[in-house]
């Protein structure tokens, strides 16, 4: 077993550090102080906030598998393939991460919006919109969660030893059969980390959500627009039960793949 390196005591860095892990712990426990723990499971019950938790689930676990579909051929071209205008596809694939989500939103509309560059013609041929739909909600949390599968599947495409997969054709596996008995089973901690940022991600989705699919109880109102639904009409008990929720669900699960999945420093 390698152990650490030593390292010399720093006061002055402890003490940054400190700061730097208080600056995340207050916010945290500024919830935990505010909420209402008596009547927690009443507000929980409630047909509203169920709704809105069953269709953030819902709607978090079709964008993710959505990533996963369009996001890891994305991610093997943009690994394997040598192309003129690659490094520009992956500027792109990943803009949505640095994007304000308002942006993203209204570049959603104006793609597939009744009168958008191809939602247009689909409306005009088939009566059917994205906008202001559960389906609208989905396509809004993948475009903003896919970039973190991509970039997380690449970059572990890009570290695998390609001899696993030059030895499994030349015994005479084919395309699919490489794929899909070396390559996903080497990239699968790659795969499973950048899924889980991609469903973290699409769970808590709120600008592009609320621009392209508004805020529709029962149709479009995720968890995190019921959040802001509730601080903006007083109710913060809701509020603080939801943002608490959210918050031990995420760190759960993020804290159960560290060892196996994330590396576990």
């Amino acid at each position: 077993m390698v152990r650490p390196p030593t390292q010399p005591f720093s006061p002055v860095l402890l003490v940054l550090a400190g700061l730097g892990a208080l600056f995340f712990v207050l916010p945290l426990a500024g919830l935990a102080v505010q909420m209402p723990w008596r009547s927690t499971l009443q507000i929980l019950a409630d047909p509203g906030v169920r709704t809105a938790l069953e269709l953030s689930l819902v709607a978090s676990l079709a964008s993710t598998a959505l990533a996963c579909l369009l996001g890891v051929p994305l991610a093997w071209v943009l690994a394997r393939l040598r192309f003129p205008g690659r490094e520009l596809l992956r500027g792109v694939a990943i803009l949505p991460m640095v994007l304000p989500p308002v942006v993203g939103g209204v570049a959603l509309l104006l793609a597939f919006g009744r009168r958008g560059l191809v939602g247009g013609p689909v409306a005009t041929a088939t009566g059917f919109g994205l906008p202001f739909t559960t389906p609208g909600v989905i396509v809004a949390e993948t475009f903003v969660a896919m970039p973190f599968l991509v970039i997380t599947v690449e970059a572990g495409l890009r570290s695998m030893d390609v001899r696993f997969e030059e030895a499994a054709r030349t015994l005479g596996a084919s395309r699919w059969t490489v794929l899909r008995r070396v390559t996903l089973p080497v990239i699968r901690p790659s795969l499973v980390a950048g899924a889980v940022l991609a469903w973290s991600r699409a769970l808590g989705e709120f600008g592009a959500t609320i621009t392209f699919a508004g805020n529709f109880p029962g149709t479009t109102q995720t968890v995190p627009l019921a959040i802001y639904i509730d601080l903006d009409s007083g109710r913060l008990p809701v509020a603080v039960v939801l943002s608490l929720l959210m918050i031990v669900v995420s760190l759960a699960v993020m804290v159960a793949l560290r060892g196996r999945y994330l590396g576990d420093g």
